[in-house]
Parts: structure tokens; C-alpha cells; sequence
């Protein structure tokens, strides 16, 4: 389990990246981590990871400082964003340094891989593609089946049926080995359909987290007419995030779906459509419920 409390982190000593950040990321889980470009969500990653020391705060993995702790990061890879190969390494030579560094890489999950995917292993990785250089460096992450694997900015650069698959990959690793994997996006999209648990960064800290079940459970998206008259007056015993009507037809999105439904259907509607409801969706209503503006985060 990852706890972190009250971190800060700047780097110039006047104007905070990271400010009074707290979070808890529980273990076997896929965690997302959203944010605008800018937002401190590499910063975070690299404080996780120890490649930045905090100003303040602490971060405990497993119950023990995380920072300079050589047992937890033999437990640890982080890909960053800026990726970095030694000149003229391939990926054969790739996976071989990773396997002098993590006692239980897979070195052979790495080559299946790159075959499957039809990637050089004796081709000079810097050489590639950044959409190639991205799929290599996932494929060594995956491979040290390290308790904590970390992708900053997961799936830059990779085309759309490709990312498919690594995100198949990816979720195998996590029940197959009891991996925890945090990766970031500005792109709620992008990880909607991978994630167990999102978090949203904004404003130095992050804002909101939350088990992607109970977010899509909680919030109802209804099209609904009645008999007779109806105005938002009508719905006032309901927690109501969103509410417009054209014609006789209202559209609303609620909290507490399960009461929600029960109050609705008592009303015998004459129209009563339950509607999909995107993760963008309930991140935006969600937002405004706290006071932020969903335009600030583009």
C-alpha cells in the first residue's frame, strides 16, 4: 500500500509543485492518476520514486519511508515520461540490464513480447520509433514483475490497436503477479477502461479519488417526461447535479442512483430512460459538485 500525507515539493524554494498532497493507493490495484499538462503528476511519481526528495511530508510504502529505502525500490520501476536508453542499447541489451537489476525478470516474457509485436530486439532502441521506444520500455517494466510499477504518461506515442493491447498486458501482469501500477494521463478516456481506482490532480494536491465502481454506481444519467407539468422543482428531494428539459423531456444526472431510481419510478413517468454515463462525465459533475471548474484542468 502506498500512503502518502501532506507532501510538498518545489524547486526553487518559493513556489510549491506539490502542496499538502495526500492520497492512498491500495495494493493489486490499477491506479490512475489525471491531470493537466503541468499539474505535478510526473513530480509526484519521481518523489514516489525517490529520484526527488520532498520539502514536506511523508511517503509510506508497505508502512516504511520510501525515500533512499534500497529494499522498496528493489520492489520498484518507474517509467517516465522522457524516456532514457543508453546510447546504442538494444533491446536485447535493455532486457539485460534490467535482469541484472531486479532478481525476478522475466527475460523471456520480453522477447515473446517484442515477437508478437514484431519488435527488433537487436535494433538499437534510440534508433526506433517514440511509439516503439514507448512499447519497449513497457515491456521491461512488465518484466521485472516488481510489486510497483510506475508509467508516467502510459501510452504517448503508441497507436490506438496497440494500445489495446498493452493495456490487456497490463491488466494480466496486475492479477498475475499482485502488481500495483500507478500510470498518469491527461486523458481521462485513456484510462477509463483499464483502471481500478482514479485520482485527480489539480491545484497542487489531488482533489478527488475514488474506486471506479462506486463513481459509475453512484451517478444516474435519466431521461425522463411525466403527465403533467414538470420543472426542477419537481426532482428537488433528489440530489441533483444536472438538470435541463426540451420539449416535455428532461435530461438529469443525480447521486444515490439506488434512491434515486426508487423516488423516479413513484412518479410513473411516462418516459424513464437510464442512460450511459462516460468517467469524463462524472469527473466533470463531480467537479463542479466541489467547487472546480472542469475548463481549468484543459
Amino acid at each position: 500500500m502506498i500512503e502518502i500525507k501532506n507532501l510538498r515539493k518545489s524547486f526553487d524554494g518559493t513556489v510549491d509543485v506539490l502542496k499538502d498532497l495526500t492520497s492512498s493507493i491500495p495494493d493489486n490495484v490499477i491506479y490512475g492518476l489525471v491531470g493537466a499538462n503541468g499539474s505535478g503528476k510526473s513530480t509526484l511519481l519521481r518523489c514516489i520514486n525517490s529520484i526527488y526528495k520532498a520539502d514536506a511530508g511523508e511517503i509510506l510504502i508497505d508502512g516504511e519511508s520510501s525515500y533512499d529505502n534500497e529494499d522498496i525500490k528493489k520492489e520498484m520501476v518507474f517509467v517516465p515520461d522522457d524516456l532514457f536508453f543508453y546510447p546504442g542499447y538494444s533491446l536485447y541489451d535493455t532486457a539485460k540490464f534490467y535482469q541484472s537489476m531486479y532478481e525476478k525478470f522475466d527475460i523471456e516474457f520480453v522477447f515473446d513480447t517484442a515477437r508478437k509485436l514484431k519488435l527488433d530486439i537487436e535494433k538499437s532502441v534510440n534508433t526506433l520509433s517514440k511509439g516503439m521506444r514507448r512499447q519497449c520500455a513497457i515491456i521491461c517494466a512488465l518484466a521485472t514483475n516488481a510489486k510497483y510499477i510506475f508509467f508516467d504518461e502510459t501510452f504517448d506515442g503508441i497507436d490506438p490497436v496497440v494500445r489495446q493491447y498493452f493495456k490487456k498486458l497490463i491488466a494480466r501482469q496486475m492479477t498475475k503477479q499482485d502488481t500495483t501500477i500507478i500510470m498518469t494521463s491527461h486523458n481521462l478516456r485513456e484510462l477509463e477502461d483499464i483502471c481500478d481506482n482514479l485520482g485527480l490532480i489539480n491545484d497542487k494536491k489531488i482533489i478527488f479519488e475514488s474506486d471506479i465502481d462506486t463513481l459509475k454506481t453512484d451517478m444516474l444519467k435519466v431521461q425522463i417526461s411525466l403527465k403533467g407539468e414538470m420543472d426542477e422543482d419537481t426532482f428537488k428531494d433528489l440530489d441533483v447535479l444536472y438538470y435541463k428539459k426540451v420539449g416535455r423531456v428532461a435530461t438529469l444526472i443525480v447521486k444515490d442512483a439506488k434512491r434515486s431510481k426508487k423516488y423516479l419510478e413513484s412518479l410513473k413517468p411516462i418516459i424513464l430512460d437510464y442512460l450511459p454515463l462516460t468517467l469524463e462525465e462524472i469527473f466533470i459533475y463531480q467537479m463542479e459538485v466541489m467547487g472546480y471548474a472542469f475548463a481549468e484542468m484543459d
